[in-house]
């Protein structure tokens, strides 16, 4: 008798905090993600000389797409970039049933933001490659957080369109990075590297206030099984979670 697939039931009072929070986090993890693989290459062009790059440039291109070529040493570091999602995810399986979903989430988006904002200092290549690893490793484990996190939090009424809405605002996040990741690249490194940092810093944010951690958690049939629970409930719990922590540490 239960109506399903409505796209309102997302907006219903027991679900609308959770589905802004989890469209947010979709589409900064994608954004974030996308970015990050196209950022690597356009760092590694980049004749700015503050990143080790030995790219040849031409001051004076016939074309503004024309392309740089890129060294043997700059593929290598490619393809260690690339391997990072290997450990990404192993790591990401361990936190998951460790410490749960929504903090795995929201610590992997909290690392995200301080190693790409390492970014933004001069440094050699090694030092670059080994940021952009951790990036690369810490993004990809969080949008498969957000997987693993989105069907369990959804009821059966709602989990195909919500699981849907939240895979259409990552395209949402793939479509507008590469205008940061190419774009405004080309007019500031430090522009385009801090809006990755800041928007993975709200992400996490919205990560840590997630109302229900479905770590164990009964996944429900309708809407009005879910409990309510609000952003005063979450900080509430928080401080309480740590003060008996604090009391049995002491």
């Amino acid at each position: 008798s239960v109506k399903r697939g409505r796209f309102g039931d997302l907006l219903m009072r027991r679900l609308r905090l959770t589905t802004l929070l989890m469209w947010t986090i979709w589409f900064v993890t994608s954004f974030s993600y996308n970015g990050i693989v196209l950022l690597t290459t356009a760092m590694f062009e980049s004749p700015d000389g503050c990143h080790g790059s030995e790219v040849k440039f031409n001051p004076n291109p016939t074309c503004f797409l024309e392309c740089k070529s890129l060294t043997k040493k700059d593929y290598i570091d490619l393809t260690w970039t690339t391997f990072a999602e290997f450990p990404g995810l192993f790591i990401t399986a361990f936190l998951l049933n460790k410490i749960g979903r929504k903090y795995t989430m929201a610590v992997e988006l909290l690392v995200f933001t301080v190693v790409v904002m390492l970014v933004n200092i001069c440094m050699p290549r090694e030092g670059l490659t080994f940021f952009l690893f951790v990036a690369r490793a810490v993004i990809s484990g969080a949008f498969q957080g957000a997987y693993v996190y989105t069907p369990e939090i959804y009821p059966t009424s709602v989990r195909a369109i919500g699981l849907g809405t939240c895979s259409g605002m990552a395209r949402v996040g793939a479509i507008i990075t590469p205008f940061v990741a190419q774009v405004l690249l080309k007019q500031s490194t430090y522009a385009a590297i801090s809006l990755y940092g800041s928007f993975c810093l709200i992400a996490a944010l919205a990560a840590f206030f997630l109302p229900i951690e479905t770590r164990g958690y009964d996944m429900k049939d309708s809407g009005s099984e879910v409990p309510k629970v609000t952003v005063r409930d979450v900080t509430s719990r928080t401080r309480l979670k740590w003060a008996t922590k604090f009391v049995q540490n002491t």
